[in-house]
Formats: structure tokens, sequence, C-alpha cells
């Protein structure tokens, strides 16, 4: 089987799915625009060949390269990066070498959030009331249905970035008066806590990773007002959070990939689609999943892909939590010395997260594990005490 990595040297840890491919015999062939001597040397001894492209935005140069792996290898069986930001690219891709996988037709879907609104609301999924809008006559029209605040986001977009709460005509006028030129969807402020629902569909489309994220306060509040990065994984995972998530897996037809499904938790208890992300939850998330169920996550996907019909990891041992943290301006209260004295037991990483992540995740980040939610809890207020 051959396996184009595109971009395979970010994120970091990510090497791990060539790693991973390799030792289940799949033949991993990389295509990025660093400097081959600039990779890990365990992504390097990975990939059977790696193809340097001066512009990955370049589609003719992606596409070259491309064809010479196919020339030279054979038949290419799966193209992946992974990457939200590859997601149209890799589609492009497969839709012109016919290789299996989500193709350019399909993308739309899964990358423009009013898309995704309508797929949830086929299957009879609750959604933030929203649309596209284009001018402040549009927005004001929609405002008379939802009220303020509103969010406004960009439709194709990547975590927080660009993304607004707006409380009343005054900030609205001085959105549209600097908007970008991309199109914006705004939606009804939704007060509930995030929740995600994460994993992997086998190629039968069913369940064979699981687990969910809490977070301490939205992506949105941790880019734009400076927060610590906080979220938790917990050993159980609500029912309901379950169904749901089968169902946007059926609706969107998954089949042999990630899948980062984002909901709000309102507060009578129902939950509302926010949106869907048909790959890996980004940063050291499958890590923080991989600490919480002593597995690896990784090599599961890897036996998928090679045809194998592992075990599904359903089960969490441990709550986990990921404390990505800014410090840069706001240094802790507590030195590293005493965190490792009172909580060392818990943490199980502490490393500089790479700097592409030091807006949304900080520019470090402690994992912790316990058997008792409240004993993690407590270490993650006392850590991130300024």
């Amino acid at each position: 089987m051959n396996y184009i990595f595109i971009s395979p040297e970010f994120p970091p840890n990510f090497k791990q799915f060539a790693i991973c491919l390799k030792l289940e015999g799949v033949n991993v062939l990389g295509i990025g625009s660093a400097d081959y001597d600039t990779l890990e040397t365990q992504l390097q001894n990975s990939l059977s060949e790696y193809y340097k492209v001066s512009d990955m935005e370049s589609y003719q140069e992606v596409f070259r390269a491309v064809a010479y792996f196919t020339f030279k290898y054979g038949k290419i069986h799966r193209i992946e990066s992974h990457n939200e930001h590859w997601l149209e690219l890799d589609a492009k891709l497969r839709t012109d070498f016919n290789v299996e996988g989500f193709k350019i037709e399909d993308v739309g879907f899964v990358k423009h959030k009013s898309q995704m609104k309508e797929v949830f609301r086929s299957v009879g999924i609750k959604v933030a009331k929203g649309n596209v809008v284009k001018s402040i006559k549009e927005a004001l029209e929609l405002i008379k249905v939802t009220g303020y605040p509103v969010v406004i986001k960009p439709d194709v977009g990547v975590g927080a970035s660009f993304t607004y709460k707006l409380h009343n005509a005054n900030e609205l006028e001085a959105f549209f008066k600097d908007k970008p030129v991309v199109d914006y969807i705004m939606e009804e402020f939704i007060d509930g806590e995030i929740c995600t629902f994460d994993g992997i569909a086998d190629f039968n489309g069913n369940i064979s990773v699981m687990s969910s994220m809490h977070y301490g306060l939205g992506l949105m509040e941790t880019v734009n007002y400076g927060a610590d990065s906080i979220f938790y994984i917990l050993k159980d995972i609500p029912d309901d959070v379950i169904e749901m998530g089968k169902k946007v897996i059926k609706a969107f037809n998954l089949l042999e990939r990630f899948f980062h499904f984002e909901f709000f938790r309102l507060k009578d208890g129902s939950l509302v689609a926010l949106e869907i992300n048909a790959r890996p939850p980004g940063g050291l998330c499958l890590d923080v999943i991989n600490y919480s169920m002593d597995a690896d996550v990784y090599m599961q996907y890897a036996k998928i892909v090679a045809g194998r019909n592992p075990k599904p990891l359903l089960d969490r041992l441990y709550n986990c939590a990921f404390v990505g943290l800014k410090t840069r301006n706001n240094p802790l209260l507590n030195s590293r010395e005493n965190i490792y004295e009172h909580y060392g037991e818990m943490i199980v990483y502490d490393a500089p997260n790479p700097l592409l992540f030091h807006e949304a995740m900080g520019e470090s980040a402690i994992i912790l594990r316990s058997m008792d939610i409240e004993s993690l809890s407590k270490a993650v207020i006392n850590i991130t005490k300024r």
C-alpha cells in the first residue's frame, strides 16, 4: 500500500502516523516544503521517500510530486495530511488521482460551517440560529431573530482566529468596517459548555476509537483574551454525546477517518451541534487521549489503514487534563519545582509547544492524569494560579 503523507512534519507529534504506518507494512511517502534535513530522525526513517516542494500552496507543485510518486511506486492508495489547513488540498489530489477518501465534491460539507448546519438539520440535530451574512443589513435582519450578543466567524476557518462576540450595534458596525474579504457566518450566542466527541471511524463507519473533551473555556476566549487553554478528558462519556456522535458519523459518511465534533451543553442539559472536523483534534489532543487510555491511537489508525481489524479502543482508564500555559506576560504563582513537589505523580508530559500553537494553546503544555477527578481539578487550579 502506498500512502502519501502531506506536510508530515507538523505538528511534530504527528510523525507517529508515519512511524506506525511503516510498522504495519505501509509504504509512506512524504510531501512538504520543509527541508529534508530538518525532519526529525524518526520521521526520516519512516518515510520511503520525501519530495520537497517550494510552496505547498502551489497545487501544480504538489500535483507534480504525487505524479512522480505514482510513476515510481504505482497506484497511490491514500493521501492524508490529518490537518485542517490541507483538507481541501487532500481532497483535490484524491479526486485528480482517483484515490479513496473524501473527494473535492465532499469537502464543502466538512469545511463550510454553513453547509455543516444543513447536514445537522437534515438528521434532526439542533444547531444555533444563524447564516452567512455579507452586509450590515443582512446581519441586522438576523439579529432581529437572535438578539445580541452574536458570534461572527469565518464560514471556512480553523480554531477561533478572527472570531468575535458582538454585543451591540456599534461593535457590529466596527466589525463590518474592517471585515476581511471572506464569507462570515453569524450565529446566536450559545451560553453553554463545549464538549467534543473524538475518535476514529473504521472502514465500515463503526467507531474504533472514542473519546470526549470538556473545555474550561471555549477556544474563542483562550485566543481573544489570552487565557490558559484547559480541557479535560473524563473516564465516562455521557450517553447522549455518544448517540449524537454516532448520528453525525453516519450523516457525514465518515469512513476510515478521524473525527472531532464540537457540541454545546446547554443549561437545560440538551446538546446543540457547533461544528464537525473530519480530522484529528489538533495539537497534543491525540496524546492526551493516549494517556487517558494507556493506548496508541496512532497505531490503531495505522492498523485500520493496513486492513487489519483492531479491537476498538472505547474505554478510558484515567481522567486526563491538558493545561496549555500562557506565561509570557503572566507568570505562574508556583514554580515548576513546587508544582512537581505537589503534583509530580500526576504529570505525564511537560514540554514547550511549537511556536504556531502559542496563541491558542500556550507557550508550554502540561498533561496530567488521575483516577480521581477532584484531585485532578485541584491540581489544574493550583498549577494555573497567578
